[in-house]
């Protein structure tokens, strides 16, 4: 856009690009490529730990623990449960960084939908027919068949979220609903989950399920809410777990550009 001064005397514009909000992820997962850019860490280096980074840049773990998946996705880090995170040889086919505009991270992503999805478990405990009802059911049992992690796990994870939207008759909402569950397609919540989901975190998972089905049967609207939302923050817990880094040295990272 241009901001244009003084038009009415035909004076000249200057132009000005769009400002954007950044995400915080983002400013951190900036601030460390830089620092590795500029060789302050070195490849085959360790990192500091996810405490000692939030400590010093002022935030929380998982706004860290985005930013650090960022990086393992364009490829500058490697995280080895148990040992640390270190910088890595640049991979030819990693996601370039300014991808990253373009991607919501994971915890962002869950903290919406733990937002939107109770209050329509709420309302779905108190509209939802029985063939509503029967549609929760279906995918509650196809769920418990299939293995987790795959394709098909996910698949009957999304029908069983969409079936509880479902239950509001409102297509606009079904469709927002499917639609956040897929940007768990998206490579930061891929590499997030491929540390974190196993068969015990899919059992916790589908009790969680189970909890919100049979409180919406029940007809128990603050029962559904908190059930949905026990169900997304516990999610959350789950990709927040400790990957076992703790002995890492501390940064060189300033927290004034956090």
């Amino acid at each position: 856009m241009a901001i244009h001064r003084g038009s009415l005397q035909g004076e000249t514009s200057v132009p000005l690009e769009a400002v954007e909000a950044r995400r915080l992820y983002r400013q951190i997962a900036d601030q460390l490529r830089g620092l590795i850019e500029r060789g302050e860490y070195t490849v085959g280096s360790r990192l500091p730990t996810e405490r000692d980074l939030a400590e010093q840049l002022k935030v929380s773990r998982p706004t860290v623990r985005e930013a650090l998946i960022a990086l393992e996705v364009e490829g500058l880090v490697r995280i080895r449960v148990g040992s640390g995170i270190y910088v890595s040889e640049p991979a030819a086919h990693a996601s370039p960084s300014h991808l990253a505009g373009m991607i919501e991270g994971p915890f962002e992503l869950l903290r919406a939908r733990e937002f939107i999805e109770a209050a329509i478990a709420e309302q779905a405990a108190r509209v939802a027919t029985a063939d509503d009802i029967a549609r929760i059911d279906a995918s509650l049992e196809a769920m418990a068949t299939v293995q987790h992690p795959g394709e098909a796990s996910m698949i009957h994870d999304r029908a069983f979220h969409v079936a509880v939207a479902g239950c509001l008759d409102n297509a606009v909402l079904v469709r927002v609903v499917g639609e956040l569950f897929d940007q768990r397609l998206n490579p930061y919540f891929a590499k997030l989950a491929h540390y974190f989901e196993n068969p015990e975190s899919w059992g916790a998972a589908l009790a969680e399920h189970q909890a919100i089905r049979d409180a919406i049967v029940a007809h128990d609207p603050d029962a559904a809410r908190a059930a949905m939302r026990e169900h997304l923050a516990r999610s959350q817990a789950r990709f927040a777990q400790s990957f076992g880094t703790e002995a890492a040295p501390m940064s060189r990272v300033s927290a004034g550009n956090g």
